[in-house]
């Protein structure tokens, strides 16, 4: 930011002592404008000194994916979207036939098992189970009476939702690829951490007579930001962060005043 152009300094308007035009020694006072020293960059130093960051919904150091910031004035609204309670979206790599002490591929290995009895029927009958069960959960702690013309309406705008702490909720989950051992989900949830996901892929393991861990665990969708809008490392810089905040911009405000309304 210090490094980008700098408006022009101010102007001022001073009577200068000018000599005459008769000569003779004479002087007179002649209006000029001329800079004002107190926007000079030796006199004002550098422009930004500090910048107040905050982070969104965290990402822990085995997961990748959409992790939202906010700077300066966007940290007030990463609490208000916060407050919206946004689903995230994930997809999420499994592989059948072990176990680890951390549900995650890279952990120390528990056990062993077969896996050759496992079908995609299966695995989507006990994805069925666990969507069923969430979506009861949702209803319970959204705290909404589904008989009444408010739910229906909420519904309709796909706004129902926990608006206050909840336990982990799965609002929605598919099965995306399926090759044994390996397959992969879609995972809609609120409130979840990834650690929270990886057990799931090792209860999903169990529910089916065997084990399996969590090769994978990629946030594709944080509430309003998707993939699309993330930045790369490589485009790390003052003209994609500030492109970037632009494009998002309208999504931001849209998206508070139809939940916060």
């Amino acid at each position: 930011l210090n490094a980008a152009p700098e408006r022009a300094p101010r102007q001022r308007v001073r009577f200068l002592p000018t000599p005459a035009p008769g000569g003779g020694g004479a002087v007179e006072l002649v209006a000029a404008s001329v800079p004002v020293l107190a926007d000079h960059p030796l006199v004002r130093g550098p422009r930004f000194r500090k910048l107040k960051i905050g982070a969104g919904h965290r990402l822990d150091v085995k997961a990748s994916g959409v992790f939202v910031l906010g700077i300066g004035h966007g940290n007030k609204l990463l609490t208000d979207l916060y407050n919206c309670h946004l689903t995230k979206v994930y997809t999420v790599g499994g592989l059948f036939g072990k176990a680890t002490d951390d549900f995650s591929d890279t952990g120390n290995l528990v056990e062993k098992t077969t896996f050759d009895h496992i079908t995609r029927e299966k695995l989507e009958r006990i994805l069925a189970v666990i969507q069923g069960t969430n979506q009861k959960a949702l209803l319970m702690y959204s705290n909404i009476d589904m008989k009444t013309q408010e739910a229906y309406e909420l519904a309709v705008k796909g706004l129902i939702r926990p608006m206050g702490k909840s336990p982990p909720i799965i609002t929605a989950i598919r099965c995306l690829q399926f090759a044994l051992p390996e397959f992969q989900l879609e995972i809609h949830c609120l409130h979840e951490t990834q650690q929270y996901l990886r057990k799931m892929v090792h209860e999903i393991g169990l529910e089916l007579k065997s084990s399996a861990v969590c090769t994978q665990v990629r946030r594709i969708r944080d509430g309003v930001f998707t993939v699309d809008d993330a930045l790369p490392r490589t485009q790390w810089n003052l003209q994609s962060i500030q492109e970037a905040i632009r494009n998002c911009q309208l999504k931001v405000e849209t998206e508070l005043e139809k939940t916060l309304a």
